[in-house]
């Protein structure tokens, strides 16, 4: 070792990983909220039935985007011991999945509860994904959940 070299580190630091809402997630639902009721309307169902349908259709949307726009906002510590903490709490049966830029967790809270996270790029930028991507595979194999189908 040479004296202007630094020693490695025997650990990994840990990761804090912010959650929020996506504000392209909003657009789409607002969108699609338009749209649906559009579609059902040029649709040959009975007048009186695509009407009451496209109503639906509307609120269903428009209670969708609100729900996933008023989500809390959480953050995730991935320890260097191998564990996941969600707002403080340790969470277990971590699922990290991958869908291009899109990333999906589902995660077991300390009440036993499933939950979902989904980032999109507007809420994690590429040197974050890839924080997330190192992050995950330092997780403690056990806590991480089956590697292989049941």
């Amino acid at each position: 070792m040479t004296p202007n070299s630094k020693p490695s580190s025997g650990g990994s630091a840990p990761c804090r990983i912010e959650w929020r809402p996506s504000r392209w997630l909003l657009a789409a639902l607002l969108m699609l909220s338009a749209l649906a009721p559009l579609a059902v309307l040029a649709s040959e169902l009975p007048r009186g039935a695509a009407w009451m349908l496209a109503a639906a259709a509307l609120l269903h949307g428009l209670s969708l985007a609100w729900r996933a726009w008023h989500q809390p906002l959480h953050s995730l510590l991935f320890t260097a011991d191998g564990r996941l903490l969600l707002d403080g709490d340790e969470v277990s049966g971590i699922e990290l999945q991958w869908r291009g830029p899109l990333a999906f967790m589902v995660l077991r809270g300390p009440t036993g509860r499933r939950q979902r996270l989904a980032w999109w790029p507007d809420t994690l930028p590429p040197h974050r994904r890839r924080e997330l991507r190192l992050a995950t595979g330092r997780l403690d194999p056990a806590r991480a959940g089956p590697s292989v189908a049941p």
